[in-house]
């Protein structure tokens, strides 16, 4: 009779160690899967260091945004400047008259022979001499302000590269060509007599 009681607390005994043991289990796993939980997700220093990264790139871009804008103001204000010296050169060169006709309301300019029609390009073969801010992908926010050569918006070289305005007299003050963008202005000067072409802001 007592074994039989020894073998029944035996019994109990080993029934509730392996009950011990998969409640152990079962524990474990639920730690296990909670723990998996808490590793998935991203930590407050990590959402911290991407939206610094997002603020430096961010402030590093709008400068370079408006200053694309300067460099086409530059550039096309160069331009202007090197295309009305080719046209005194021109004129120097054949002994003839050559024009630079300026359209301030449609932001274009063509160089002209002394017959009005424009010349084909020097470089650009099969190309007019001519150029249309408004429609060029690189000087697009490039605008013609005002065109000042005495009034006129046309200026002419003769053979000897003196600059002329539109009634083919001698030029009688600085001739202006105001390029903009944005809030920003470059003007192309022509000096009479001498014909000097000259950038300021």
């Amino acid at each position: 009779m007592q074994s039989l009681v020894s073998v029944g607390f035996r019994l109990i005994k080993q029934q509730l160690q392996d009950d011990e043991k998969i409640n152990m289990i079962g524990v474990n796993m639920r730690h296990q899967r909670i723990n998996k939980t808490v590793w998935s997700g991203f930590t407050l220093v990590e959402i911290l260091v991407v939206v610094v990264i997002i603020a430096i790139a961010a402030a590093a871009a709008i400068p370079m945004l408006s200053s694309a804008g300067t460099i086409q103001l530059q550039s096309a204000a160069n331009m202007v400047a090197a295309d009305i010296e080719y046209a005194k050169s021109k004129a120097i060169a054949t002994g003839q008259k050559f024009s630079v006709l300026f359209d301030a309301d449609a932001d274009t300019y063509a160089v002209q022979d002394q017959g009005g029609d424009t010349i084909s390009h020097p470089v650009k073969i099969g190309f007019d001499y001519a150029m249309d801010f408004a429609g060029s992908s690189k000087f697009d926010r490039v605008s013609i302000a005002d065109v000042d050569f005495d009034t006129g918006s046309v200026i002419k070289f003769d053979y000897l590269g003196i600059p002329l305005n539109s009634s083919n007299a001698t030029l009688g003050s600085d001739g202006i060509v105001t390029l903009q963008v944005g809030d920003r202005t470059m003007y192309i000067h022509v000096e009479p007599a001498t014909g000097y072409v000259s950038i300021t802001e």
